[in-house]
Order: structure tokens, then C-alpha cells, then sequence
């Protein structure tokens, strides 16, 4: 990954010399030369060209940034990369530039004076023997050799690269930064040093309604038993059964029955009826459930007439038990659409405040809750399935600044970065915590949990210095010895070509590419 580039901002009266006594102070480096917005410097290509030279003395790699058209065309002339603006140089490759750094004879300065009027002075001073003496062949061949040699030798220095991957150690932190929130009007900053930061209190009004089921219970004695009973004739004579005629068990203690309907008896001993019956009242419930044949006696004027016999049970008598209300199942009610409320509260207040701020849910509270305008369907006692209860009431809570608390949150996280470390802005979380204390004043505690991943810092350009022709297994020992690297993974080293013993004799040719864990 390329160093970021320094910038060198020029002015519209700087000139050749200007430029290179500041690169001066850049050796090494990538520089971004910026042009002025307005005028200009440096239009000449001479310029450029003395700028370039200097550049490649101090091993420095520039790049131009301007809008002016003469410079760019110059600039592209001599193999130097030129962009509309810094974002671009940030996106987009640099050209290494050309090895030769001449200004052709059109873009010298006129006050140069040209070769044919040196030319009298010149062949004052040639001797007839310079003019006519030849190369030895022998010499030819060595300045070739020499050449060639030297060729060689630049592209050993020149042409390998290496490419280092190493990770950073890096390890994430985690606090919990306790902050007081403060509604007093005084309070408008945040003070990081005491932990408090400014509150808003948040009021809204709330209408609900709930139903329970009823827990209370009542005996109610609600079903009476029916049945039947036939009625023998012991007579020659016809007999009218008249309703509501009373019957009863002989065993134990007698439970009694009334007719529901009249009947006629026909004449003649051993002649039969049935008629429909029902216990009274005061035995009704599962007492008046009796077996076949139980009821054999005939209450009243007809009792020496007529005998009776029920052929089948009785049945249908039921103690009910009934649910009514109690006074828990008010207060559960009430406390349950208390806290339904109360968290319904919390997602209504983000309407009243702004995209910044946060309600701290802990601290809703019911700060008006009239009697009247709290209306149960039951009061104690009453029989009731269900129980529902209409409530209007008002809440309040704290609401913060999520910025102001994470501003907070993270110098207590700075705080505990180690030495030589850095955190990566991109891995920083926050997550509101739990309220732990409101005071009599409304100043609210809680805790805001921040973390983040921290990373050893390293600078690539140190170690491309360090790592010029060092042999990859003194490189890699020198990596892991004197970096602080992540523990397990070893840095990768890449030559180019592979077969060469060491690593570049150039920093600009060692690549060093910084990787974060996933």
C-alpha cells in the first residue's frame, strides 16, 4: 500500500529554485506538487525540467496537480503524472517518470546562446589533431563493455521488487464509561474530565387499555336437578295430578321435588302417569342428582290414593363456582399496563426529539396519573370473567446526545490504548447501557459500552528503509523481532525475480502492504 504523499502548495511567484530548495526537505518521499487556482508558476518546461532532475536526485517520486494547460502538456512531455485534483492522485497510478531528463533545444531559454554562435569560438580552440584523430577499436569495444556493464548493474539495483504483507497486532478493548446526564438548563457542554453531559426531559401524555382474566371465585348454586316420576293409581276412580305436587326420597334425609305440569291419573288400581319434576330450590346442586327408584313418597291429600316412583335418576343438579374480581387482579392490571405503557412511551418520544439524541428507556416514569381518569369494568368483589381497565396518564424521560456520550465514552477508551498502539476508527462501537441512579435533581447514571479494535502502528516506509538488501530470512527475523506484529501469523515476503539472494538495494522497489484481521 503507496505512502500517503506529502503535498508542497505553490504560489504563484515561485520559481525553479524555490520549489527544489523545499523538496530538499522531502527526500525519500512521494510528493504532490499543487498549482495556485489562480495564476500560475513554472509554465516554462525548463522548469520542469530542473524540478524533475532534482526529484530524481532525492529519490523523490512527484506527481503535479494544476489546471493549466501549458504546464500539463509539458508535464506529460516528461513522463510526469498530472491531475484535474488530489482525490485523482489518491484513485489513480503515478508514472515513474522518464531515467533521461533533457529539455529539448526548441524549450531552452533565449538567453541561452545557441551552438552556431558558439561555433567560431570552438574551432579557435579544436586542435587539427583532435579533428582528425581515430578511435582505437580496442577502446570502442571497452566503452561498450562499460556500457553494457553499467546497464547491467542499474538494472540489478533497478528492476527487483519485493512485495511484504505483515499484520499489525491488533487486539479490541472494550469499557464501560459511566456518564451522568444532567437536565439543569445551566449544564450546555459536555465535560469529559467529570463524565456529564447535557439532558432534555421529554414528556408526553398516554390513553391505553387492557383486559385480564379474573382470578377470584364464588360458589353459586345455579342448577336444580329434573328428572321424572310415575304416579300408580291404588283407586277405581280417575285422579287429577296437580302441578307443583310435592315428592320426596324416604332414605336418609328426604330430598323434595315438585311437579312442573299436571297430570291426569286414569281410573283403576295399577293405572300410571309420568309427569316431569324439579327439586326445589333449597336442594338444588349436585344434592338433587338421586338414583333410579329413590323417590318413593307422595307429600299431601293424594298420599293414601296414589304411589309414586321415579324410573330413572335425576339429573342436572350443578354447584356452580364463578370467577369475580379481586384486588390483585386489579393491581396486576394496573402495574401490567403500567409497564406496556411506559415501553409504549419510549418509542412515541422519538417523534419529540432530534436525529441525534437517544431516550434512555430506563427512565421513563409516570409523573401524572389521575384517579379519575383510571376506570375499571369490576370492582372487588363482583362476578366477572374478565377485568379491563381504561388509564390516561403522563411520562417523562431523559433524553441525551448520542454524540456527547460517545465523546465521553471514547476518552475513557483512549485512555486505555497501549503504547504504541492506534485504533481504527472504523471498528469503534457504542452501545447504551443500563441506569443505574436518578437523583432528586433528575441527573441520571447509566453506562455507555465502547469498544474498539486497536493496531500496533507501523510505518511502511520505515520498514522499506530497513529492509534494503537484507537477505529474507534476516528480513523476516528483523520483522518479527523488532515489529509488533499479530502473534501466529507470519509476514509474507515476495521477490521479484525470485532467484535474486537479497531484497532490493532500492526502498522505493520494496512494497510493504499492511493487512488488518478480518
Amino acid at each position: 500500500m503507496p505512502s500517503k504523499p506529502d503535498y508542497l502548495q505553490l504560489e504563484s511567484d515561485d520559481d525553479a529554485a524555490a520549489v527544489r530548495d523545499r523538496l530538499t526537505f522531502l527526500r525519500g518521499r512521494r510528493v504532490l506538487i499543487v498549482w495556485p487556482e489562480t495564476g500560475t508558476a513554472l509554465n516554462r518546461k525548463l522548469d520542469l525540467v530542473l524540478v524533475q532532475r532534482e526529484a530524481a536526485r532525492l529519490a523523490i517520486r512527484v506527481a503535479f496537480v494544476t489546471h493549466d494547460p501549458l504546464v500539463t502538456q509539458n508535464a506529460r512531455d516528461l513522463g510526469i503524472s498530472v491531475f484535474e485534483t488530489v482525490g485523482e492522485s489518491e484513485r489513480k497510478r503515478w508514472k515513474r517518470g522518464r531515467a533521461k531528463l533533457f529539455a529539448s533545444r526548441a524549450f531552452k531559454p533565449d538567453e541561452e546562446p545557441d551552438a552556431t554562435d558558439l561555433m567560431p569560438v570552438a574551432s579557435r580552440v579544436r586542435s587539427d589533431a583532435f579533428t582528425t584523430k581515430r578511435v582505437n577499436p580496442a577502446v570502442q569495444i571497452g566503452g561498450l563493455l562499460m556500457i553494457i556493464g553499467a546497464i547491467a548493474a542499474a538494472a540489478y539495483i533497478i528492476l527487483p521488487s519485493a512485495v511484504i504483507i505483515i499484520t499489525p497486532a491488533q487486539e479490541r478493548i472494550t469499557i464501560d464509561a459511566a456518564i451522568t446526564a444532567d437536565p439543569d438548563p445551566a449544564v450546555q457542554r459536555v465535560d469529559v474530565d467529570n463524565g456529564t453531559i447535557p439532558a432534555t426531559l421529554v414528556q408526553i401524555p398516554i390513553e391505553e387499555s387492557g383486559t385480564t382474566q379474573t382470578t377470584g371465585q364464588q360458589d353459586a348454586q345455579v342448577l336444580r336437578a329434573v328428572g321424572s316420576i310415575v304416579f300408580v293409581n291404588q283407586t277405581d276412580q280417575a285422579l287429577d295430578i296437580p302441578p307443583a305436587t310435592i315428592v320426596s326420597t324416604s332414605a336418609g334425609t328426604p330430598i323434595l321435588f315438585q311437579t312442573t305440569e299436571g297430570a291426569l291419573l286414569p281410573a283403576g288400581a295399577g293405572m300410571q302417569v309420568e309427569a316431569p319434576i324439579e327439586a326445589l330450590p333449597e336442594y338444588a346442586g349436585e344434592i338433587g342428582n338421586v338414583a333410579p327408584g329413590l323417590i318413593n313418597i307422595l307429600n299431601g291429600d293424594l298420599a293414601t290414593s296414589v304411589t309414586v316412583r321415579n324410573l330413572s335418576p335425576t339429573a342436572g343438579g350443578e354447584t356452580r363456582s364463578l370467577r369475580s374480581v379481586t384486588a390483585d387482579d386489579q393491581e396486576r392490571l394496573l402495574f401490567t399496563l403500567r409497564q406496556q405503557m411506559q415501553a409504549q412511551a419510549c418509542d412515541e418520544m422519538l417523534a419529540r426529539i432530534t436525529s441525534s439524541q437517544i431516550v434512555l428507556c430506563d427512565t421513563v416514569r409516570i409523573i401524572e396519573e389521575r384517579a379519575d381518569l383510571t376506570r375499571f369494568s369490576a370492582e372487588v368483589g363482583e362476578i366477572a370473567d374478565e377485568l379491563t381497565l381504561q388509564i390516561r396518564i403522563v411520562v417523562e424521560a431523559t433524553a441525551i446526545d448520542q454524540i456527547a456520550g460517545q465523546q465521553v465514552a471514547f476518552a475513557r477508551l483512549a485512555a486505555q490504548i497501549p503504547r504504541g498502539r492506534v485504533i481504527l476508527p472504523e471498528t469503534l462501537a457504542y452501545q447504551p447501557g443500563i441506569v443505574h441512579s436518578i437523583d432528586a435533581q433528575g441527573r441520571v447514571g447509566f453506562f455507555i459500552a465502547a469498544s474498539g479494535v486497536v493496531a500496533a502502528q507501523i510505518d511502511p516506509q520505515v520498514i522499506s528503509e530497513r529492509l534494503i538488501a537484507r537477505a529474507p530470512e534476516e528480513a523476516l527475523t528483523y520483522l518479527q523481532t523488532d515489529f509488533d506484529l499479530q502473534p501466529g501469523i507470519v509476514p509474507q515476503i515476495a521477490r521479484s525475480p525470485d532467484w535474486m539472494p537479497h531484497l532490493p538495494l532500492l526502498p522505493f522497489r520494496i512494497t510493504v502492504q499492511l493487512e488488518q484481521l478480518p
